[in-house]
């Protein structure tokens, strides 16, 4: 079981395997570096005024709608998600790969990262030139699936939210001393103080972290205070989740959203949810079968993730394309 733990951590902190020395390493040092991915010839990299990103601005004059893009616990500009803002450039939207944790000038460990953080680069987005600041959307997964809806629940204007293996509540901070004595932390925070949030309860199981999240959603009635409350959310929402997880629970957390945008009266999100993808069930199409194969120990099957995101990434663009409007061109294009 101890073993199991390590890895459970490890698999949450960007699959990194905790050694011997891991509980002391996750109580007193800051994580491996996260990977900072290049922007490429289609893009540029933003670093300065509390903002570290990748940019891909869409071709042509516009006005063109814009999306914030956010990764998960694996921090820093990762590969996956910058495959994900490639395809969305392609398609007229300007796009910012914002960093929010483990990058330079960003928190090390993924507790109370200011709110302002994502405020600040959306406020950068929509005075870019040829941004329409009225067709703006944010599109996350994994802990970025809940910052986005957290933000998106507090700042004016989103038209449109893409979010995989949400999260329908702010979870504890991700560091050593929230998994083992207790609730010290947020994941955010919002004018210098921790956002209200949920507290990681027992331990990992054979089913790894699975439990520990579980344990927390059996005490949500006694901390509502950490639900993110869908409710205060105008715009239009997708979510995406897989049914063989093996991190947390995103359907039942989906679930959950669901649940409360009926009871408040909000709009009923529109859920695509899959029966043999996992933890990987959103994000561009895999380039290769390893990518996959790499990604289907967070569940699922590989040919399972391979056929969600098959799926699922046409229908995340048509969603943002029918809320957020990117005009046709003349040959067929979007502008």
């Amino acid at each position: 079981m101890k073993r199991r733990w390590k890895i459970a951590l490890g698999v949450l902190g960007a699959l990194v395997v905790i050694g011997g020395g891991g509980f002391v390493y996750m109580l007193t040092q800051p994580p491996p570096p996260a990977k900072i991915v290049d922007a490429g010839p289609t893009g540029q990299r933003i670093a300065g005024s509390g903002i570290f990103a990748n940019y891909y601005p869409a071709a042509g004059t516009g006005p063109h709608p814009a999306i914030l893009l956010l990764g998960g616990s694996e921090g820093g500009l990762a590969k996956d998600i910058g495959a994900q803002a490639l395809l969305l450039q392609a398609e007229g939207y300007n796009v910012l790969q914002l960093a929010y944790h483990n990058a330079p000038g960003k928190p090390a460990k993924l507790k109370n990262v200011p709110l302002e953080d994502f405020t600040r680069g959306l406020d950068w987005l929509k005075k870019q030139p040829g941004v329409d600041p009225a067709r703006i959307g944010i599109v996350g997964y994994s802990k970025g699936a809940e910052a986005g809806l957290l933000v998106a629940t507090r700042y004016p204007g989103i038209r449109a939210v893409a979010l995989g293996m949400p999260s329908s509540v702010v979870w504890d901070g991700m560091s050593g001393e929230n998994y083992m004595f207790g609730s010290f932390s947020s994941s955010w925070s919002e004018k210098g103080e921790p956002v209200p949030h949920l507290a990681y309860k027992g331990r990992p199981d054979e089913r790894e972290l699975m439990a520990v999240f579980e344990g927390g959603l059996k005490e949500l009635d006694q901390n509502t205070a950490a639900i993110i409350p869908v409710e205060r959310f105008k715009g239009k929402l997708l979510l995406v989740c897989g049914e063989a997880e093996k991190l947390w629970p995103s359907c039942p957390m989906t679930d959950q959203i669901v649940a409360r945008a009926a009871k408040t009266g909000a709009p009923a999100p529109v859920v695509l949810r899959y029966k043999d993808a996992g933890h990987a069930v959103m994000g561009a199409p895999f380039a290769d079968a390893a990518a996959a194969k790499k990604w289907s120990k967070l569940g699922g099957t590989a040919e399972g993730n391979s056929a969600a995101r098959i799926d699922s990434w046409p229908k995340i663009v048509a969603f943002l394309n029918a809320e957020l409007g990117p005009e046709q061109r003349a040959d067929g294009g979007r502008q």
